[in-house]
């Protein structure tokens, strides 16, 4: 019998190495095993239809086969495909806990061409969310200049590129593809500035959603700390409720910020790059001990907050954004027409810090605001204080006197 194999390593060794590498990220008995099972029907498969190396076009032949020939729950057929592209990963030299959506190949000369104007939006300080974004957008206008029967740039007039922008999900790409045309001009690759013609969005004005303090402690309340993973969400989203963390800098939070004697959480801001010192306040100090010592998966990670389950890693921000929701629900708590995502609780703690009275300038330090404007997005909460200097309107006279008594009809 030939030796299966994966290039120049056999199928055995292949199996067990993933194997140890799933013992290594800490996965359970029960999980091992049953990649095993799963990794032995693969094996026999191959030995089945005398496939003697291994490559992912093989286990897609057995995920096929097998799917074909069994009735499984969805949840079954997932963790088949899940075992499968964890052994391409494996053998790949690589591990993703997740597999994102294959984006569609950009031609040549138009990603080395986004890829130089994103170098130099770099290059003039963007940061690198900023540019994780406008790849985004330069890659979905691109797509509908091709929807559009548009493959080269040199032949875009101004009803495509009008068409194009319009197609645009989120109209913040607006903005996005505005920069860039100019860049096209300049480049030599269309024939004329069509910025122009690029539509401009404007936000409605909207007053900051908030939730009063009553609310946010029903919140808190909902969150069960007997299990681990809520003494977990307990800890991480009381950085929200009390501190008003962003929830990029609680998934990266690490032990080196946390302060234990002089009581403080010191962090470099994800947002600002702007370095942040923040009291431990009691709550959070408690929540936070009780997480480490009994809800913390044992891992040499240096990030406070790890994942529930196997791989013990870091969480993501996605965890910090869609817990809120699960609680939100249990609360009871009106949430129509309101936001509910972690930044809520930024607006509610300054809605509260300005109803007892706390300085402006306070506020914007606490939220790590470096901007003095900042604040204003905060103070619009602020009806009481506004109160105080709304100026008396006059008397009516004349003609609008008569037309208020019903006197002059216009």
């Amino acid at each position: 019998m030939s030796t299966r194999q994966y290039g120049h390593k056999s199928f055995d060794s292949l199996k067990k190495g993933l194997l140890k590498l799933l013992q290594d990220k800490t996965y359970g008995n029960d999980t091992i095993n049953n990649y095993h099972r799963k990794l032995k029907q693969l094996e026999r498969y191959m030995i089945a239809n005398d496939v003697v190396t291994y490559d992912p076009t093989v286990g897609q032949k057995f995920i096929d086969d097998y799917l074909s020939t069994h009735v499984l729950s969805k949840s079954s057929r997932q963790y088949i495909n899940t075992v499968i592209y964890c052994l391409n990963d494996y053998c790949n030299g690589k591990y993703q806990i997740q597999h994102k959506t294959e984006l569609t190949p950009l031609p040549e000369n138009y990603a080395i061409l986004m890829d130089a104007y994103l170098r130099k939006c770099r290059d003039a300080g963007n940061r690198e969310s900023t540019i994780i974004g406008k790849r985004y957008f330069l890659r979905e206008f691109y797509c509908h200049l091709e929807s559009l029967g548009c493959h080269d740039l040199r032949c875009v007039d101004a009803a495509v590129i009008g068409k194009a922008s319009l197609m645009q999900n989120n109209k913040d790409g607006w903005a996005v593809i505005r920069m860039f045309l100019p860049y096209l001009n300049s480049a030599g690759l269309i024939n004329h500035d069509f910025s122009a013609i690029i539509p401009h969005f404007k936000r409605a004005f909207r007053l900051p959603s908030t939730y009063t303090e009553d609310e946010i402690n029903r919140f808190e309340e909902m969150i069960d700390t007997d299990p681990k993973i809520g003494k977990r969400d307990y800890a991480m989203l009381l950085l929200a409720t009390r501190l008003g963390m962003r929830s990029g800098d609680i998934a990266n939070l690490t032990f080196s910020s946390l302060d234990f004697g002089n009581d403080t959480i010191s962090i470099t801001q994800e947002k600002t790059g702007e370095p942040l010192v923040l009291p431990m306040v009691p709550a959070v100090k408690t929540a936070l001990a009780d997480y480490l010592k009994n809800g913390r998966p044992e891992s040499d990670q240096s990030y406070v907050f790890l994942r529930a389950n196997a791989p013990f890693e870091k969480i993501t921000t996605s965890v910090v954004r869609f817990e809120p929701n699960k609680y939100f629900g249990k609360s009871g708590i009106d949430i129509s027409d309101k936001k509910h995502g972690p930044h809520v609780f930024r607006s509610s703690l300054a809605s509260s810090m300005i109803n007892h009275i706390v300085a402006y300038d306070v506020i914007r330090k606490i939220l790590g605001h470096t901007d003095p404007d900042a604040i204003k997005h905060y103070v619009k909460v602020d009806i009481e204080r506004l109160r105080e200097y709304a100026i008396e309107p006059p008397a009516p006279s004349g003609c609008f006197k008569e037309f208020l008594e019903g006197r002059l009809q216009l």
